[in-house]
């Protein structure tokens, strides 16, 4: 936290801020396989959302895949799974091909991978609460032994209560998804009551501690900057809660996006940013903001 001379003055920046532990992860790997000089690399999909990081991978000459029919024209060279996980089936054809596969999938997601895996072998109809088109979503679906339902909202888990199902059901949560809302949907899911069932909070524990720190300062902040990738789902559910406590909430991917005339002068100025957002993005809009402050005090 930076305060002002006078005491009228502040930004908070939110500790957790930044790169969580799977991205970081992620990104490392990709530049241990750039050390290694044994190009081709190939990533399936962005390693992880966040264009600055992605573009910097490529000046690398890293190149992404974008999907199946892209993926069985690579003949030689290295690929890297991103962080948000992919189908069972991408596995299969990577090795298939006769290419290095390197698994970057964040460890919480590639716990999911498993409990869908084995519960769907064991007759359980699998319930993930997440957007149906994140890929991580799209990831854990292929993982599942039988079709897996999707649900992100609460007239969907109504449907799926009205639906009357007969199996039990293992009920998941994309990693980054919203906690407070997550236990709003399983609340209406339980009214469908089994013998057998399982719910398994799968939300992370960067997600959680990243949700609630922006929530607290939100409710604090005169104004809220929110910094991460246009493309990223943890990040967007960060604005969204900010704005339901701090209706001058601002989403920026760098500085270059921020318009300095929205900073207050006076007041409490918050600052909270995605999983896959860059530390040195996230010093230099802090930085700014500070500068800006002390200039506008003059």
């Amino acid at each position: 936290m930076w305060v002002s001379d006078d005491g009228k003055a502040a930004v908070y920046l939110a500790a957790s801020a930044g790169f969580c532990f799977g991205v970081h992860r992620a990104v490392d790997t990709v530049y241990d396989q750039i050390k290694e000089g044994k190009p081709p690399i190939c990533t399936y999909g962005p390693i992880i959302h966040n264009e600055m990081v992605v573009a910097d991978l490529k000046r690398h000459g890293v190149v992404e895949i974008d999907d199946e029919a892209q993926l069985s024209g690579i003949r030689e060279g290295t690929v890297v799974i991103r962080s948000h996980g992919v189908p069972e089936r991408i596995y299969e054809q990577i090795r298939g091909q006769g290419l290095k596969l390197v698994d970057a999938t964040c460890p919480y997601v590639k716990k999911i991978h498993q409990i869908v895996k084995e519960k769907s072998a064991e007759g359980f109809q699998i319930v993930i609460i997440g957007n149906a088109h994140h890929p991580e979503v799209e990831g854990i679906m292929g993982w599942c032994s039988s079709p897996a339902i999707v649900i992100g909202t609460e007239e969907e888990a109504q449907k799926l209560v009205e639906s009357g199902i007969q199996k039990p059901l293992c009920v998941v949560s994309q990693t980054t998804f919203n906690l407070k809302k997550f236990h709003k949907l399983v609340e209406i899911i339980t009214q469908l009551r089994y013998h057998e069932s399982a719910i398994l909070n799968t939300i992370c524990n960067a997600t959680e501690e990243r949700q609630t720190e922006a929530d607290a300062i939100a409710q604090i902040a005169d104004a809220m900057i929110v910094i991460g990738g246009r493309n990223s789902s943890n990040t967007q559910k960060l604005v969204d809660i900010c704005r339901k406590e701090c209706e001058s909430t601002f989403f920026v991917q760098t500085f270059d996006d921020l318009n300095l005339r929205l900073v207050p002068s006076r007041g409490i100025v918050g600052i909270s940013a995605g999983a896959s957002t860059p530390n040195n993005i996230i010093e230099e809009v802090s930085k700014q903001c500070r500068k800006t402050i002390l200039l506008n005090r003059c």
